[in-house]
């Protein structure tokens, strides 16, 4: 079934740069009522942010209750609290030279590892790093996990998650490169899904054209992995045996019909998984909801270019990265 309820928010957006009001028209879609179990019709979603140019990579930092995230062109980590409070956290973030490195030279995914340090997926510097410093006292000082691949420099790391064990899976498109696919220094003639292990070595788990956002089933068995290709806009599901080692690559879902439609901005990009086993996921529209085998169950527009998203104390609340939005949704 599908359901539809409509927000009209009017809001004062929290801006580094300038205050400035907005109209946002929100649509909550309900595609199947198991949906239900994990968002209401009627849930509130505001905007809490505003000002910034690209945002991605939210990562809810629980000590503290609030969020981190990327401002890729402008080289910044951003820290916001739920009332929209904001703060420089990292400057640079993801280029430490001196001159321009293209449209989008910061980091882009963060995530803790298992240590509670920073990591960063940074565009510039073309590699996984760590930040050095505690997270209660930032530093734009950091040492690389991952730069290359058999002796070629990574396109430009996007995104990535940890399993238990404390093997990072992650992303590697060419979006950082200044002229991306096109640029003379790429050294890599591929983009690749990669597992950084815990003994340090880099192993190859698949080459994909576009690969972004990725997670992992919360028993570590899956991985999925969005693919940004306008052309063939999907996700796909992987059997994981060991750490590095996929198999049995099947399509999630496919949503390529959709690219290029009013009111479908957006391609798969950023995704988390929650508790329940459902896996959101930014796409068309704003934010998928899907069960574990592939169906949708629910769809939150925004109106926006939705990057990623990330959950909240409790799973109470998503957060999400759409264009220069930082928005909240409540959850159950």
């Amino acid at each position: 079934m599908r359901k539809f309820l409509i927000f009209i928010v009017l809001v004062g957006l929290y801006s580094p740069i300038a205050s400035q009001e907005k109209k946002h028209q929100f649509t909550v879609e309900i595609l199947d009522d198991e949906a239900l179990q994990l968002i209401d019709t009627d849930a509130e979603i505001k905007v809490i942010g505003s000002g910034f140019t690209w945002t991605e990579g939210p990562l809810w930092i629980a000590d503290g209750d609030y969020l981190l995230f990327s401002d890729i062109p402008n080289n910044i980590v951003f820290k916001i609290d739920a009332l929209g409070n904001t703060s420089e956290y990292l400057k640079p973030s993801g280029y430490l030279g001196k001159s321009g490195y293209g449209a989008e030279p910061g980091s882009n995914g963060l995530l803790l590892s298992p240590e509670g340090k920073l990591i960063l997926m940074q565009h510039g510097e073309r590699r996984v790093a760590q930040m050095t410093a505690d997270l209660g006292a930032p530093k734009a000082e950091y040492v690389a996990l991952a730069d290359s691949f058999k002796g070629k420099r990574f396109n430009s790391p996007n995104d990535g998650v940890f399993d238990a064990d404390g093997n990072l899976y992650f992303t590697d498109p060419p979006y950082g490169l200044p002229k991306q696919m096109e640029d003379s220094n790429k050294e890599l003639d591929y983009q690749g899904v990669y597992c950084l292990k815990t003994s340090g070595e880099v192993v190859l788990v698949d080459k994909l054209s576009r690969p972004n956002g990725v997670a992992l089933s919360n028993d570590g068995s899956k991985l999925y992995v969005a693919v940004s290709n306008p052309e063939h806009a999907v996700w796909y599901q992987y059997d994981i045996f060991d750490a590095g080692t996929a198999d049995n690559k099947k399509l999630f879902n496919d949503v390529t019909n959709l690219i290029g439609q009013d009111g479908q901005q957006g391609l798969p990009d950023g995704m988390k998984m929650h508790s329940k086993g459902y896996l959101f996921a930014t796409g068309p529209g704003g934010v998928w909801v899907f069960n574990e085998t592939g169906k949708a169950l629910a769809r939150i527009n925004t109106g926006e270019k939705t990057a990623n998203c990330a959950f909240g104390k409790d799973e109470k609340v998503l957060y999400l990265t759409a264009d220069d939005y930082i928005m909240t949704v409540s959850l159950k």
